[in-house]
């Protein structure tokens, strides 16, 4: 592959209380973020948590109702989105349908009044490196899904910008071609070294592709840390139970420890004990091949086990014990459900 030659030049992101506000409803409040040179930032969380807006505030699509957005050294509340230097990857392709590839990646050029010739140069170098050489002359109409959001990532590689954002890019895919272009995204990351803010709801995109994870709720930052950190040591209750599938089990205060708080166990810390402190009554049992997924009702609570393969599981109707060791479990105010550190 044809690999593009980059400016050394790479920006960082920071979001200074940043508020958001549609006709009185606040979209997003408060927040605050450093994204820092050729990061790969994953903002993440569910529909209408306000990670698009936030989004589309750092390239100039949105302004903010109050708040500071700074890329590099410079303060960009009034700069417009094409003076940004951040080149924008929709959900939706956005291609024009009666251009051709090499059109549609050349137009950010084109519109810059760069040279025909130079403008050529530069498409093809762009859809080399996403393996899209050989389809130049075709439309989009003749491009698979895959194919065409590799045209929407080559039409903004052209540009060389400081920062990408993408908008839920692979959400129109298929599982098959998702995991394909999430390994493109990683190595197109690797290789430009430049910094991408990626927005999604999927928690394997989020643990797979960041180098951090941005956690969002109503408008608010749960938890920002490595797909590690948030993982095994969640801030809250929500993202506890937003990352990891199958979500944390929580168990009510005073059902497992004695004390005002909540107890989490990830289902792969929960083991069938006979003589566990716990018992659940089996509802579903899952054979997946790899592991088996054991759902039952611990009291008022719908909890699941991961077991592994060729392991006997039980059967659905089966009442099992079930123990959580010490070293598995998580322990979160009842009230605030932050998590409460030993």
């Amino acid at each position: 592959m044809t690999l593009m030659a980059y400016s050394p030049f790479v920006a960082q992101v920071r979001l200074v209380n940043i508020t958001k506000q549609f006709d009185g409803v606040t979209a997003v409040e408060d927040i605050n973020l450093d994204i820092a040179d050729r990061e790969f930032m994953i903002l993440l969380g569910p529909s209408g948590c306000g990670k698009s807006t936030l989004l589309r505030i750092i390239a100039g699509l949105e302004d903010p109702t109050e708040g500071e957005v700074w890329i590099g050294d410079k303060m960009v509340n009034d700069v417009l989105p094409k003076q940004r230097d951040v080149a924008m990857v929709f959900q939706s392709y956005a291609l024009y349908p009666h251009k051709t590839v090499q059109a549609n990646i050349e137009f950010p050029l084109k519109v810059r009044k760069v040279a025909k010739t130079e403008r050529g140069v530069a498409a093809l170098a762009a859809a080399d490196s996403l393996g899209l050489g050989e389809y130049m002359q075709r439309k989009p109409a003749a491009l698979s899904g895959g194919q065409r959001q590799r045209v929407a990532l080559a039409r903004a590689i052209v540009r060389k910008p400081a920062v990408f954002c993408m908008d839920e890019p692979l959400s129109n895919l298929d599982a098959k071609l998702r995991g394909e272009t999430r390994a493109e995204l990683i190595a197109l990351h690797q290789r430009l070294e430049s910094t991408f803010i990626y927005v999604t709801h999927d928690q394997v995109e989020a643990m797979t592709m960041g180098t951090r994870i941005a956690v969002m709720s109503r408008g608010h930052l749960e938890q920002i840390g490595s797909p590690q950190e948030v993982y095994d040591k969640p801030a809250s209750v929500f993202v506890a139970q937003f990352v990891g599938m199958p979500p944390m089990n929580i168990l009510p205060a005073g059902s497992l420890e004695s004390g005002n708080h909540l107890v989490g166990v990830r289902p792969e810390q929960l083991e069938i004990a006979a003589s566990g402190p716990l018992s659940m009554k089996v509802t579903l049992v899952e054979q997946l091949g790899h592991e088996v997924l054991v759902t039952g009702d611990v009291g008022a609570k719908r909890f699941v086990v991961r077991v592994a393969a060729h392991t006997i599981a039980p059967r659905i109707g089966d009442v099992v014990g079930l123990d959580a060791p010490e070293a598995g479990r998580h322990r979160f105010d009842a009230t605030t459900e932050q998590r409460i550190d030993a």
